[in-house]
């Protein structure tokens, strides 16, 4: 069982993660969905990276080699995309840059579940980022997930501590409380609100938030959670000043964007 780290090291990973991802503004390198790839793409602006989308396997090897870590989201997925991802996977290893892997939909599909199952086999993964559901059906329990839905929001924690000892990766599993664990250590992220969950591409766009805190280099658990605790506050904010979904996306993005390392301290929760 891991052990639950003080609310003071949570603040301290989000303030401290956001200032050095500012500093560094390192190169995010996304294989991801395209459902999403505008809106990970400004989100990775407005956290303080830069991103690029380079999921051809002519380029995605050569590409990832200038960036600070690789974002492999199975989303939108077909065999050649699967092909490129372990292709770049492959060099991030070879370069230790951190690979963030988000297994949108594990469970639901054969396709899916062998992509998993190859990609989880043949890449070195930093940190799993998906909803309960999802990170279990990758771990070999399926029945959890419909569609890209999680249909466990909970579930055991020492399951997903020991999927992070058997990775040798960080998990984080996202929902009403965000759970992030290295198999020792663990951190709970309560920060979040209800209209995440109301806008596509949320989820995905946490992994984002993940890699770009990865890519400022430090501890990876640390900085999994201190993206998650930014990434939800930022949420907590624009909601205050949404009417509904429709005007939160525009207003998240900025509070994105505005949000200090100061205030990231003090909003984590």
């Amino acid at each position: 069982m891991s052990i639950i780290q003080p609310v003071s090291q949570l603040k301290e990973a989000a303030s401290a993660g956001l200032g050095e991802l500012r500093r560094i503004r390192p190169l995010v390198h996304h294989m991801t969905n395209s459902v999403v790839t505008n809106f990970n793409a400004n989100i990775t602006i407005c956290l303080g990276a830069s991103p690029v989308m380079a999921p051809a396997p002519e380029e995605s090897a050569e590409m990832v080699a200038a960036a600070g870590a690789l974002v492999l989201n199975i989303g939108t997925l077909d065999p050649t995309l699967v092909d490129s991802m372990i292709k770049a996977g492959r060099r991030a290893n070879e370069l230790s840059i951190p690979v963030i892997f988000d297994p949108v939909g594990a469970g639901t599909t054969a396709l899916r579940q062998d992509a998993c199952s190859r990609i989880m086999r043949e890449v070195r993964i930093a940190v799993v980022r998906g909803n309960p559901g999802e990170i279990m059906a990758t771990g070999g329990r399926t029945g959890a997930v419909r569609g890209v839905d999680s249909l466990d929001q909970a579930g055991d924690r020492s399951l997903f501590d020991d999927l992070a000892g058997r990775w040798n990766s960080v998990v984080a599993a996202t929902g009403p409380v965000d759970y992030v664990t290295d198999g020792t250590r663990s951190f709970e992220v309560h920060n979040g609100h209800p209209l995440l969950g109301m806008v596509t591409g949320t989820g995905c766009g946490a992994t984002t938030a993940v890699a770009c805190f990865a890519a400022a280099g430090g501890d990876l658990v640390s900085r999994a959670a201190g993206a998650l605790a930014v990434y939800a506050a930022a949420a907590e904010k624009a909601a205050r000043l949404a009417d509904g979904p429709g005007t939160f996306v525009p207003r998240f993005l900025d509070a994105l964007h505005s949000i200090t390392p100061t205030e990231a301290g003090e909003l984590a929760r």
